[in-house]
């Protein structure tokens, strides 16, 4: 990847997270998309450390991904196993950080699952 291209992204990352920080009663969600993978974690910036996790390469789920077909519904599966993790740590209430993508397709299937589990946005 090209300096600007970083660059660019950059730019586009800060402008979403600006105005969002994620606290231990409400932690930042944030969203990272690969080609083929979804990622998610709960993120608490003021003790800067992640509470949870859950992606589409998780053991947990694996049997059930494999019976989808496409990205968008392994991405809300993704949404409900995270969501359920954050039931064990005691979290309702999240602040949804899109990063530097839409929210639109595999992103929204995400925060759709999550809430489906019961988050609060």
């Amino acid at each position: 990847m090209q300096k600007r291209d970083k660059l660019r992204l950059q730019r586009k990352v800060s402008r979403v997270r600006k105005n969002i920080f994620g606290t231990a009663d409400k932690p930042r969600l944030t969203v990272f998309r690969s080609l083929n993978h979804i990622y998610a974690q709960l993120v608490d910036d003021s003790a800067n450390r992640t509470l949870a996790s859950a992606s589409s390469k998780c053991k947990e789920i694996a049997e059930e991904l494999g019976k989808t077909k496409s990205k968008t519904e392994k991405s809300k599966i993704v949404g409900k196993l995270l969501s359920s993790k954050a039931v064990e740590v005691k979290v309702s209430t999240v602040i949804f950080d899109r990063g530097r993508y839409a929210y639109h397709g595999r992103v929204k299937a995400l925060a759709d699952g999550a809430r489906e589990g019961g988050l609060k946005f």
